[in-house]
């Protein structure tokens, strides 16, 4: 039996604006996509999205910080993910999902994977 496990990418408006997002001093905002909750990221003029909690105790990941060098870091235990990849680079292993997200004319849209093997 040959399956097809087709992924597409459903583009998702969260904002009309950077303004409608509200982002903190620490340039985080929580966001829904799909009824995903989401923490989208401003940092350095880019824009950034991922899942809203850490994977490791579930701390919000919007009421956490940027570091110096671009991390998103959980205000849980300090655990510092990338904001490109999700990748975990304080050592313990854990990945955050990202999403990719474009700013466009008509407004702020993420990418939502559809189909697949799992779904999604």
């Amino acid at each position: 039996m040959r399956h097809n496990y087709i992924v597409t990418v459903k583009w998702i408006k969260i904002a009309e604006s950077r303004e409608e997002l509200h982002f903190s001093a620490d340039g985080t905002a929580h966001a829904e996509a799909d009824g995903k909750k989401l923490c989208i990221i401003s940092y350095k003029e880019e824009l950034y999205a991922c899942v809203s909690k850490c994977p490791h105790a579930g701390g919000m990941m919007a009421d956490g910080y940027i570091d110096a060098v671009g991390n998103i870091v959980c205000p849980v235990h300090r655990y510092k993910f990338d904001l490109r990849t999700g990748r975990n680079i304080s050592g313990e292993g854990y990945y955050l999902k990202t999403y990719p997200i474009e700013e466009r004319q008509e407004g702020i849209f993420v990418g939502i994977k559809t189909g697949g093997l799992f779904g999604g």
